[in-house]
């Protein structure tokens, strides 16, 4: 059992969690007259009549859930679309070929339904006080499956949802399944009344649904014998199962009053690597897919060579972290003629930059990359920045805090003129995981910072550009970033790992 002595934040514990972020077994949705505007656009012909606080009821005598169910239901074009004023008044507009763009609406988001489970490994119920506010949501809802690609498990799917997923075609959907044997399943999930999970997702296949699945692997849990009943029988329901990935599961220091877990160490992460092999091997043959594949953390901790990029197909879990290293190292292979040119260019100003990554990346991005760069003479080198927040079983870039990453950066003063942040340790609105923003990490820091892009080249190219100034770039994004990350206050499971 992991020990939270050494913490350096108070520690909240499983059942402070629980009491705080979790209904007890009940789902819980924020109740709203319709949809609340908070937005019309000046060229809506809505412009002049319904305005921000406004709720928009129903469209054709049916009310409207969400924005998904608006967008559904607006593409009927002949429609009848009903507001409430903030005064209580009723305002009716008929439209003949309406469209979700013509008129223009931007909706208050409203609840999210939270999660009624009470999983072993969840990661929300380890986390210290004083972190983003958006790692303590523990969602469990179907709608940012579709639209985010959040893993949901289905607990609190009724019968009429499953209807309503069907009826949309809000397909693909994101399910983590676990354990297809559901005995095993409800232990883990800490929850007696989930239905057979096979059974449910027979039902969303026949209505023409593809699913995405996944598997968080607790060693001696559901991995061995119950790894291959499950690859088995999600691969019975291919294709409407489109893929399988498998995430190790992932500890911190805070799990008082949490069961004990362990995770993998090297020697079990390649034997996990050498069963999943097998399987894509026979899977490949009689289905013409790989199907299953292991998360990249699982080979960092083996010590293994990433497989070549066409071992991922289409690249379906990329951001459930599954082919993203071999992803970045193809590109980075594929354009390292514009890495000679931007290092001959900037030869004229040598530059020292120091790029910042969590313990499992680092020995592979040092390896792969950053001899590489090097023997081209940049002076490039990427530095290990240790987990204090979670603790040293936490080592993807993903999960260090604005404090360890500055801690990190001060550490190296006069060792480079430029320092690159992992792409993923902020979200869009330019906030690390502990509430620190980036305009406070480059105050408190005497180097030049620059958040990296997943692509690897055009973080370098970048990153050796004399185009601008000190002042000018501290805190700017690569460009690619944005492209990268969805909107919103996103989380980024992939690394540079």
């Amino acid at each position: 059992m992991l020990s939270a002595d050494d913490a350096e934040s108070p520690v909240r514990t499983g059942e402070e969690v629980s009491e705080v972020l979790r209904p007890a077994r009940r789902t819980r949705v924020e109740k709203r007259p319709g949809l609340k505007v908070i937005d019309v656009g000046r060229n809506s012909p809505l412009f002049a009549y319904v305005r921000p606080g406004d709720f928009l009821v129903s469209i054709n005598d049916a009310t409207v859930r969400d924005t998904i169910d608006y967008h559904f239901k607006i593409a009927d074009g002949e429609c009848d679309v009903l507001f409430e004023t903030q005064k209580g008044e009723r305002l009716l507009f008929e439209f003949d070929d309406a469209t979700a763009d013509a008129l223009a609406l931007t909706f208050d988001q409203g609840g999210i339904r939270t999660c009624n489970n009470g999983c072993v490994f969840c990661f929300v119920m380890q986390q210290p006080k004083g972190m983003r506010r958006s790692l303590y949501i523990m969602d469990e809802d179907y709608r940012y499956s579709f639209t985010h690609g959040n893993f949901v498990t289905l607990s609190n799917t009724s019968d009429a949802d499953i209807e309503r997923i069907i009826e949309q075609r809000l397909s693909p959907l994101y399910i983590s399944v676990h354990a297809t044997n559901d005995t095993l399943r409800r232990c883990m999930l800490r929850n007696e009344r989930l239905e057979p999970i096979i059974g449910r997702l027979k039902r969303l296949i026949g209505g023409g649904i593809t699913i995405h699945t996944q598997v968080v692997l607790c060693p001696g849990v559901n991995d061995g014998d119950e790894l291959d009943r499950t690859i088995s029988e999600l691969a019975e329901l291919s294709p409407g199962v489109a893929t399988l990935a498998l995430a190790p599961v992932g500890l911190t220091k805070y799990r008082d009053n949490l069961p004990e877990l362990s995770i993998y160490g090297k020697s079990a992460a390649g034997e996990l690597i050498d069963k999943v092999e097998q399987w894509q091997k026979r899977l490949q043959a009689k289905l013409g897919t790989r199907f299953v594949w292991p998360a990249d953390e699982f080979y960092t901790a083996a010590g293994r060579e990433f497989p070549p990029l066409d071992a991922y197909e289409e690249l379906e879990q990329f951001e459930n972290g599954v082919g993203m290293c071999s992803s970045l190292l193809a590109g980075f292979a594929e354009r390292l003629a514009e890495v000679k040119k931007a290092a001959g260019v900037s030869k004229k100003r040598r530059k020292r930059i120091v790029a910042l990554t969590g313990a499992s990346a680092h020995p592979w991005l040092e390896r792969k990359v950053g001899s590489v760069v090097r023997e081209l003479g940049v002076d490039l080198s990427f530095h290990m920045v240790r987990n204090r927040v979670w603790g040293g079983t936490v080592t993807v870039s993903g999960l260090l805090t604005g404090k360890d990453l500055l801690k990190a950066a001060n550490d190296l003063a006069g060792r480079g003129d430029d320092v690159i942040l992992p792409p993923n340790c902020l979200n869009n609105d330019d906030l690390f995981l502990d509430n620190m923003t980036l305009e406070e990490f480059c105050s408190a820091t005497p180097a030049t910072v620059l958040v990296g892009s997943y692509d690897m080249t055009e973080t370098i190219v970048e990153a050796l550009s004399t185009d601008k100034a000190p002042h000018q770039s501290r805190g700017r994004r690569i460009v690619a970033l944005a492209e990268a990350l969805p909107a919103g206050d996103s989380e980024i499971s992939g690394e540079w790992e």
